[in-house]
């Protein structure tokens, strides 16, 4: 199964390294939106469905704190996993962010490996790219 992945950073180029990561890592992307900020995602969402957003924490217009309040907010975007990858080291910071609903944290520098475990940890999914629940017999099922 494919995903839809949002990449919201001020850094073009540090979204072009996170989208060839995300793919090199062997996480099953179908669409690869881009944002340079927050308040630019929340126009991005308006017109794309995505499954999981990697967002900076740092950005001019809107930072990641205040993109992930506004998610909240919304009752179409507050369900969606945001996942945060950051130079931060702060506890407190992260701590902020875990209260606001980021579900994980990927430090730059970072390896693919690391984001592939963190992205199928937080959208469900096993190791091999399957959601958990659909890895059941599906032997009652007649279809």
């Amino acid at each position: 199964m494919s995903l839809n992945v949002m990449i919201v950073d001020d850094s073009n180029s540090m979204r072009a390294v996170i989208k060839k990561i995300v793919s090199i890592s062997g996480f099953k992307m179908d669409q690869c939106v881009e944002a340079e900020n927050g308040k630019e995602a929340l126009a991005v969402l308006a017109g794309n469905w995505v499954d999981v957003i990697l967002s900076d924490i740092n950005m001019p217009v809107m930072n990641g704190f205040d993109l992930l309040v506004s998610l909240k907010k919304d009752n179409l975007f507050k369900d969606i996993p945001v996942i945060m990858i950051t130079a931060e080291s702060s506890e407190e910071r992260m701590r902020d962010a875990f209260n606001l609903g980021v579900k994980g944290f990927i430090k730059k520098p970072f390896q693919p490996e690391e984001i592939k475990k963190i992205l199928y940890e937080v959208v469900g999914m096993s190791d091999k790219g399957e959601y958990e629940e659909d890895r059941g017999d599906d032997k009652d099922f007649d279809f």
